[in-house]
């Protein structure tokens, strides 16, 4: 395992304040590794998204980081905690050495200004100090890299596909050569064709760039194939976390089964398609003990009175690897912290 680059400790999220407010996150631990693809998938409404703005700081109110640290690693000098930066620190520490891709292009994309306006305002935000035809000179390079013809510099939003909008924000994500880019659910609203591009032109790009994601989707399928570890979310906590080999020959948490279960395999032997029963808990009326065991068809006694701790398991030998779930074997022998 390479040197982190991005540790989350102890993150917690609200919507609101005191008694009445709502826990998104809760108590998560995650750690992104330098040049690794780190998959974070989850039904909707698990606390993926709020993450993802939690640790960027876009947080929009009412949502309120209520505690725990980001840890930022840069390639030279000391790490230093994201949650401590002043606004203008974090102004420079944004783009510059992480950035994030929205799920809609579209409306991340100013529809009044030119494809090159907006990536060329994104370089000389940061790099002032360069000409403004070295500029123009880095804004086409990098939409070439992402599969775009430098002609397509002065074209609207509107006027690019679905697949080349998400392309541009890609190529904005990139423009300077960040070391964490988080992608949240960026391919959700193009068809698999479309996906698939994207995804080989993104590994291309981690070859290239060297840069670490933290990819968010609800598809678990996509992320077997194209993220080097998995973390499973559910009701705001991780509940399972491996690499996505071992998530995908044997997957511990039953709600990771239940996601496992829910597409169907391309290979092997037939088998009937099956959803997970019920809906994710309400955030508002967490039930008791684990948040899954009103739906979990291996739920006993222990389950609803006992919250699990996300630690290793106790009966084989995992050291890569962390559940948190009561069933036998799964107790974990140690917690991570």
């Amino acid at each position: 395992m390479k040197a982190p680059v991005l540790e989350i400790k102890n993150f917690h999220v609200d919507y609101g304040l005191g008694s009445e407010a709502v826990q998104a996150v809760r108590d998560v631990t995650l750690t992104l590794h330098r040049g690794e693809v780190l998959g974070l998938a989850g039904e909707s409404g698990s606390g993926k998204s709020t993450l993802a703005y939690g640790v960027t700081r876009l947080l929009p109110p009412p949502g309120v980081i209520s505690g725990g640290s980001v840890i930022y690693h840069p390639p030279n000098g000391d790490a230093y905690d994201v949650m401590a930066l002043t606004d203008a620190e974090l102004r420079k520490f944004r783009w510059a050495e992480t950035s994030i891709v929205f799920q809609g292009a579209m409306n991340s994309l100013n529809p009044v200004h030119k494809i090159s306006t907006q990536m060329i305002d994104v370089i000389k935000a940061h790099e002032p100090q360069l000409s403004p035809s070295a500029r123009v000179a880095r804004a086409q390079e990098m939409l070439k890299l992402v599969g775009i013809s430098a002609d397509r510099m002065d074209a609207y939003p509107h006027q690019l596909s679905g697949g080349m909008r998400q392309r541009v924000m890609i190529g904005m994500a990139l423009v300077l050569e960040p070391q964490v880019v988080i992608m949240d659910e960026p391919t959700t609203a193009l068809d698999v064709v479309m996906q698939r591009q994207i995804l080989a032109q993104l590994v291309e790009l981690r070859e290239r760039l060297g840069f670490s994601i933290l990819f968010i989707t609800h598809d678990l399928s996509l992320l077997v194939e194209f993220s080097d570890r998995i973390a499973i979310m559910y009701g705001g906590r991780i509940v399972e976390q491996a690499r996505s080999v071992d998530l995908y020959k044997d997957s511990l948490h039953p709600y990771s089964e239940g996601l496992l279960k829910s597409f169907p395999a391309l290979r092997g032997e037939r088998r009937e398609l099956a959803g997970i029963p019920g809906s994710p808990p309400d955030l508002r009326g967490m039930p008791s003990g684990c948040s899954f065991h009103p739906r979990c068809p291996q739920a006993f006694d222990r389950c609803s009175t006992e919250i699990p701790v996300l630690g290793i398991p106790a009966a084989r030998n995992y050291s890569n690897r962390s559940v948190a779930c009561w069933l036998p074997g799964r107790v974990p022998i140690s917690v991570e912290r």
